[in-house]
């Protein structure tokens, strides 16, 4: 039995997937994404989210979190700080943040990923699903979507044609809303 690939992501009304287009982040999205990492033991990123997410959520040096981040901010960091990643880069020499490098054929990188035991793959960014979701690769798709439109950024599955069945939806207070998929193939 393979373990499942879950791709999740904030979107905008209008498809974008820019980091800073949508609402910032409050304690009940935080709190959402908190458990949503719990559900995964590995998380898979390209280069350019691999980056981005260390940048926001590696433990500093110093050991401590930095005053600037609220209480639901340091309980995501401290779920996403010791996790297993995968990062799929061709431009990357090395990474670290508990965290190993596939270089080459990704498609089949990821294949083999889903084989070995754990509880699920934790899939962000915006090139790297759009790969393996045209290759049937993702078994579970979350989006929350923002009641923003950003009119710029990249897009979300790009050039992907799928069929999607919803099995969850949710709104938080903040108007945004969760909906969750599987392939419907």
């Amino acid at each position: 039995m393979t373990q499942p690939l879950r791709y999740a992501i904030n979107v905008t009304l209008d498809g974008c997937c820019s980091h800073e287009a949508g609402l910032p982040p409050d304690a009940e999205s935080m709190a959402f994404w908190t458990d949503e990492l719990r559900r995964s033991d590995t998380l898979l990123y390209g280069r350019v989210t691999y980056e981005l997410m260390e940048g926001a959520w590696r433990r500093p040096e110093s050991g401590e979190w930095p005053d600037c981040m609220d209480a639901s901010e340091v309980a995501f960091a401290e779920v996403m700080d010791p996790m297993r990643k995968v990062v799929a880069s061709g431009t990357l020499d090395a990474v670290d943040w508990n965290a190993e490098l596939v270089r080459g054929d990704v498609v089949e990188a990821v294949r083999r990923l889903k084989e070995q035991r754990g509880r699920g793959i934790s899939l962000g960014g915006v090139k790297l699903p759009a790969t393996l979701a045209a290759q049937g690769l993702i078994d579970e798709y979350t989006f929350v979507v923002h009641p923003v439109i950003a009119g710029r950024g990249p897009r979300l599955l790009d050039g992907v044609d799928l069929k999607l069945e919803l099995i969850e939806r949710r709104e938080f207070r903040s108007g945004a809303f969760v909906q969750r998929y599987r392939s419907a193939a």
